[in-house]
């Protein structure tokens, strides 16, 4: 599933597109001034990032600008109350990739997110494969050599982040984040409890404890 980062201080807005990109099978993560747009958007976690340009601590020109620089390459939608012609073409120079003005239908922004995740993305597999274990993206199935495993939506979407990454320690942080979004607690054990279940459903040998790190799925 895609990841969207929304830097929106306006929290009826941020709340309003929030629960439509949720809707609609993406995951969305909400930040609130320029700071920590740029921290989050830096780590390259995400997919595409929602950018308004009237952010408080630093703008969002400011923003854009620092992660071009970084070669930061997310695809970024500019979204401001700012519809003068020279506010579109210095964002769009400064490397964003669409602008689209306040007030907005929201099936607007959706299809420009639509649009750009579809420019951005690269073939990906329907069929990810780790050693013996076999996740089937467009079916939502698992099967661990020729047994089909029952998951749970969430219990399958730790297991693809995983599987995308074998033989890499992932921390519970970049876990929690990609499976289940930054609002949960940073000190939730929930990402040890779905581990334990999907070591009960996959095998024990295949999700190696990290101790001090994380967690490696092992392609066995």
């Amino acid at each position: 599933m895609n990841r969207i980062l929304i830097a929106e201080d306006e929290r009826r807005i941020a709340a309003f597109i929030e629960k439509g990109l949720r809707a609609n099978g993406l995951i969305p993560t909400v930040v609130e001034d320029g700071l920590a747009a740029y921290e989050h958007a830096r780590g390259g976690r995400y997919d595409l990032m929602i950018l308004d340009l009237g952010l408080p601590c630093q703008d969002g020109f400011t923003v854009l600008r620092r992660l071009r620089e970084e070669r930061v390459v997310t695809p970024v939608i500019i979204l401001t109350a700012r519809d003068g012609v020279a506010d579109t073409v210095a964002g769009l120079e400064g490397g964003a990739d669409d602008y689209i003005s306040k007030p907005f239908a929201f099936e607007e922004l959706l299809a420009r997110v639509r649009l750009r995740l579809r420019a951005d993305r690269t073939v990906e597999p329907t069929v990810l494969r780790a050693g013996g274990l076999t996740l089937d993206l467009r079916t939502r199935r698992a099967r661990v050599g020729e047994t089909t495993v029952e998951l749970t939506a969430r219990e399958f979407a730790l297991a693809e982040v995983l599987c995308r990454h074998p033989d890499q320690v992932l921390t519970r942080e970049q876990l929690l984040s990609h499976v289940w979004g930054f609002d949960f607690d940073p000190g939730s054990n929930i990402v040890d409890v779905y581990v334990r279940y999907l070591r009960r459903k996959l095998g024990p040998g295949r999700i190696e404890t990290v101790r001090g790190a994380g967690y490696r799925l092992r392609p066995v």
